[in-house]
């Protein structure tokens, strides 16, 4: 079958790092390039590049990268918007008024196709980027654990940087129940160790009046998580009720969060059920199949980048054979029917 199909993920990696592949599937040898923005050196990015030789580029926040650092480099290159922008009956935001100022600051010559995390941003997006898609982003398969019983009382966690929204929201169930908050830095085994320990994940977005789908949602779940969430937008499938618990106000998750400690297993119904849901979005699962679409549709309608070059011949192909075992293949995620013995 030939040799598998090189993918360099660039991206801050305590953002990204739990949605890229981390070890080979699907026809994919990946590796993680940390790229934390435009502060970033760009020289030092090109180094660790070349010395990748991928065959394919996967860009997060591609609209951070320096303008022309992608210049003579001829792989393809996959950018992935992951910030909400405005739309016409969205609530006005300068949250969402900063993201698409950002967005207009990307160099075009830097992607050959983009795909957007947040649907609902696609008309905004569609002017200024070649897009491609909209999805979520997937979920590394080693993230993925069966759900267990709940412990009595359950462990609830928050996961996410601060904000005046985020503290206001979290500060009384801090002191009441322990809550803890990892802010920033959480990665490797640390992440693998919390998310491990926890029963219950909530979701809370940055600002009060900004709603988006965290990519936290769909971590977490994975986890074998109960999330509790502010209302997502979109909701990607997920059905409230059913998959999350969706809650309207900082109120009602305080509800939620003391219901649950009186009856700790009284969602375990929704929580078996998310993270069968999760196993869709799978990393070996996604990456392959969207690798392998977005060469055959290079090979198809090329590109207005300047310095892409073809992929060479063969790898198309190679890559939808991997993508069609990756499909029939189990991910790794359990079967989500039932909660594992502790």
């Amino acid at each position: 079958m030939g040799a598998p199909t090189r993918v360099a993920f660039v991206g801050h990696p305590s953002y990204f790092a739990p949605h890229v592949l981390s070890r080979p599937a699907g026809g994919i040898a990946p590796t993680l390039i940390a790229f934390r923005g435009a502060d970033d050196d760009a020289d030092a990015l090109r180094a660790a590049l070349a010395d990748a030789d991928p065959h394919v580029i996967v860009v997060f926040r591609p609209e951070a990268l320096p303008a022309g650092v992608m210049d003579g480099i001829g792989a393809p290159v996959l950018g992935v918007v992951t910030e909400p922008l405005p739309r016409a009956d969205r609530n006005p935001h300068p949250h969402y008024d900063y993201n698409l100022a950002e967005l207009r600051r990307i160099d075009r010559d830097n992607v050959d196709r983009v795909i957007i995390a947040d649907a609902n941003s696609w008309d905004a997006a569609a002017p200024l980027v070649p897009l491609w898609r909209a999805m979520p982003l997937p979920v590394d398969d080693r993230l993925y654990r069966a759900p267990r019983p709940t412990a009595h009382p359950p462990r609830t966690i928050f996961i996410g940087h601060s904000t005046l929204h985020r503290e206001e929201t979290l500060i009384g169930l801090k002191h009441d129940f322990d809550v803890p908050h990892y802010a920033h830095g959480l990665i490797g085994p640390e992440l693998d160790d919390v998310l491990a320990a926890a029963d219950v994940a909530l979701n809370i977005h940055g600002e009060r009046w900004v709603r988006a789908f965290e990519s936290s949602v769909l971590m977490h779940l994975a986890a074998g998580h109960l999330v509790i969430t502010e209302v997502l937008e979109p909701l990607y499938g997920l059905e409230p009720g059913l998959d999350i618990v969706q809650v309207g106000d900082r109120h009602e998750l305080g509800l939620r969060v003391h219901q649950l400690q009186q009856a700790p297993d009284v969602y375990d119904r929704v929580r078996i059920r998310g993270h069968h849901k999760s196993r869709q979005f799978a990393a070996s699962r996604v990456w392959p199949r969207v690798i392998g679409d977005l060469l055959a549709d290079l090979a198809a309608f090329g590109t207005e980048r300047r310095s892409h070059a073809p992929a060479p011949r063969g790898q198309t192909s190679m890559v939808t054979h991997a993508t069609a075992r990756a499909a029939a293949a189990p991910s790794g995620a359990g079967d989500g029917s039932a909660l594992a013995s502790r």
